[in-house]
């Protein structure tokens, strides 16, 4: 006679129960593996959202500069209205939920006004010693085209280290530097009144972290050169 286990007596007692009980009893098959994909797609789409403002308010800018003809001032304004506007729909659909949406939306836009106006002022008004090769740059600063600086200002907030090189120059500082002059440099005050490149550092700093660099102001809508002149850098300029 075959001896009867507990297993079989827990089978007899729970016959005709739905499939759903006895799941609780299978293995889950969620793993390590499922939690730590869940975790990287949830921190890649926060990221997502975090960056997306900062690339709107770039590309918006660029696109009216190149599409239209507008002015850098014009231009830039475009971008931040745009951004203004996604951040106020981010605001929107995270308070949901909020019973009085006038007020809501009231302080809201004034917040996020002030917030963006607050950063582009001081992407085109200040830049720190720590981004800048010399004086020189740091003083030559705002001779650069608006959109070209708050684009730069926005790619060192994620790569603090990152050092300008060189903005604008004259047709005499090629043969200083021993190189053959350039007659259609952006390096030069163009039409705008503005100087449209930007020579950024990349010399001791890893591929990765330039290929990155590079394709974030292709992404933005910048023309991109990695050469070497006096040096090895990245020249980035926004066509006239």
């Amino acid at each position: 006679m075959e001896k009867i286990t507990q297993k079989d007596i827990e089978w007899l007692l729970n016959k005709g129960k739905p499939f759903s009980y006895y799941r609780s009893y299978l293995p889950h098959r969620t793993g390590l593996k499922r939690i730590i994909m869940r975790f990287s797609i949830s921190i890649a789409v926060l990221l997502g959202l975090i960056i997306l403002p900062f690339f709107l308010l770039i590309r918006i800018s660029v696109y009216l500069k190149l599409a239209y003809g507008f002015t850098g001032w014009v231009s830039l304004g475009g971008g931040i209205m745009a951004t203004i506007m996604l951040l106020m729909i981010y605001v929107m659909l995270l308070f949901r939920n909020v019973f009085n949406k006038k007020l809501l939306l009231k302080y809201s836009l004034i917040g996020i006004s002030s917030t963006v106006l607050g950063f582009c002022l001081f992407s085109l008004f200040y830049l720190s010693a720590v981004n800048a090769k010399s004086m020189e740059v740091r003083e030559l600063y705002r001779s650069m085209h608006p959109v070209l600086r708050v684009a730069t200002t926005t790619v060192t907030l994620a790569d603090n280290a990152l050092v300008i090189t060189d903005i604008g120059r004259e047709s005499t500082d090629y043969a200083r530097m021993g190189l053959p002059v350039n007659p259609v440099s952006m390096h030069y005050k163009q039409s705008t009144g503005y100087v449209h490149a930007v020579d950024l550092r990349t010399h001791d700093r890893g591929y990765i972290r330039n290929w990155i660099l590079k394709n974030s102001f292709e992404v933005m809508g910048f023309k991109t050169l990695r050469h070497t002149g006096t040096a090895d850098h990245l020249h980035v300029e926004l066509p006239k």
